[in-house]
């Protein structure tokens, strides 16, 4: 069912229309000088991979140091975090995850998720689902869940008395840094948790996304004019954002090679759902929403009804009844990111079938790096930052009978020489590089912002 079309349907489109037994899922997942050196990171052009559970190791370990070292040994440098996003810690596994995971190694950092409904008065469900990383999960009745404003009202002095009162809370949180996913709850928080500044990550267009609040581009400028800095994922984003401010950086994908290269492994199994399907395979694993061509998919399957078309993530904001039905397309739901390089071996070709429509528009896939960790051929449709970034290692199709024929020539003769491309690529994109780069961003814009008002 789509909430009704009014103004506080705006607002509640931070609670998930897809739920389980513990909580609602979200119902939207998902140059100069110095900026193009970050492009070139960004773009696994020059350092070496890591892996998540084993960074101290890595190789990326220089790259990282010399990211850090460039800001100098600054007290600030351990500074906490509060974020604000719209996407669930224990959800799919992706940008923001990456990002507060390493950055939670030195980092206190608390991670404030959207309100979800639940019986019972207003409260707080507060974990440590991470090292160092504590979340706060509103909880909040159907009958108040009205608005985002309305909700900033019912939590923050709840948020307030547990950052004063919880013992993973109380005084670790002094003097920290607002970072913002989603711009929905930033009239109601910004500058209400004595946070030193402001940091934006614009990581899609979420005013493209289905069932977005007609407020949300007002609420995000208002974000964009108190943030010192503001990131984006993807280029398309970094050129947009660019003209509304001055301290735009684009950081891209990054990837764990260590982990999605677990697919080159001969001791990685296939799990049995993927093994049981008959070859060859087609696949995709990543969040199944709007974003997705459905016809292509459709057509893909009818193309080579011998074949297995693997799907593989959770559904959000389509109807699962209104997916393709043929017989050798195989929905898994969503998966556990521990498992998705097992997964991804069994595939012959990674799929990419992006819709080109606005909620695609700005998007930088993280999978790309991912599927090519792993190794394998990859096919996609025409999306900008992939044209634009991951061509030749990427086909790319402009068609649906294009992308069908480059499927097919990926299957039957993968380019050995593109393959070792892409690994290659995915060595020099690592997650660590980029995070250490762009804290040293924040030291930079905020504390020099901190500073200058001190002098004057």
């Amino acid at each position: 069912m789509h909430p009704p079309a009014s103004s506080s349907m705006s607002i509640r489109f931070v609670i998930s229309l897809v739920q389980d037994a513990v909580h609602p899922r979200l119902i939207f997942n998902q140059f100069s000088e110095s900026a193009m050196s970050k492009e070139r990171n960004s773009l696994g052009i020059g350092n070496d991979a890591a892996t998540r559970d084993d960074a101290a190791h890595s190789p990326s370990d220089a790259a990282a140091f010399a990211a850090a070292n460039a800001c100098g040994n600054d007290a600030r440098a351990d500074f906490p975090i509060i974020v604000h996003c719209h996407l669930r810690w224990d959800f799919v596994w992706q940008r923001p995850q990456q990002i507060f995971s390493r950055l939670a190694k030195d980092h206190r950092i608390l991670f404030i998720e959207d309100p979800v409904i639940a019986d019972g008065e207003p409260r707080l469900a507060i974990d440590e689902p991470y090292p160092n990383l504590v979340r706060v999960i509103p909880q909040i009745p159907r009958s108040m869940a009205v608005d985002a404003d309305l909700d900033a009202e019912i939590f923050l002095p709840q948020i307030r008395q547990a950052l004063r009162e919880h013992p993973l809370l109380a005084g670790k949180f002094v003097n920290a840094v607002q970072w913002f996913y989603s711009p929905m709850p930033a009239p109601g928080y910004m500058g209400q948790l004595g946070a030193v500044g402001v940091v934006y990550d614009c990581m899609d267009e979420l005013a493209n996304f289905r069932f977005a609040p007609p407020d949300i581009g007002d609420r995000e400028r208002l974000v964009m004019a108190n943030a010192g800095v503001v990131f984006t994922g993807g280029y398309q984003l970094f050129e947009s954002k660019s003209k509304h401010h001055g301290n735009v950086h684009f950081y891209g994908c990054g990837v764990d090679v260590g982990h999605y290269g677990k697919a080159r492994d001969t001791t990685t199994e296939i799990p049995a759902a993927v093994a049981a399907t008959p070859g060859p395979r087609f696949g995709y694993f990543g969040v199944i929403d709007e974003r997705l061509d459905y016809e292509l998919i459709a057509a893909l399957a009818e193309r080579f009804p011998e074949a297995s078309v693997i799907m593989a993530g959770p559904v959000v904001k389509v109807d699962p009844e209104e997916l393709p039905k043929h017989s050798n397309i195989h929905w898994l739901g969503q998966q556990r990111y521990e498992d998705l390089p097992s997964i991804v071996k069994g595939f012959d070709v990674c799929l990419m079938p992006f819709a080109l429509n606005e909620a695609t528009r700005y998007i930088n896939p993280t999978k790309t790096l991912e599927y090519m960790a792993a190794g394998k051929p990859i096919v996609s449709t025409a999306v900008a930052d992939v044209v634009r970034n991951f061509t030749p290692i990427v086909s790319v199709a402009y068609s649906q009978d294009e992308f069908i024929d480059a499927v097919e020539r990926a299957w039957r003769d993968p380019d050995a020489a593109l393959l070792a491309q892409g690994i290659e690529r995915a060595e020099g994109a690592s997650w660590d590089a980029t995070v250490e780069s762009m804290r040293c961003d924040v030291q930079q814009a905020l504390w020099a912002d901190v500073s200058a008002q001190a002098a004057a």
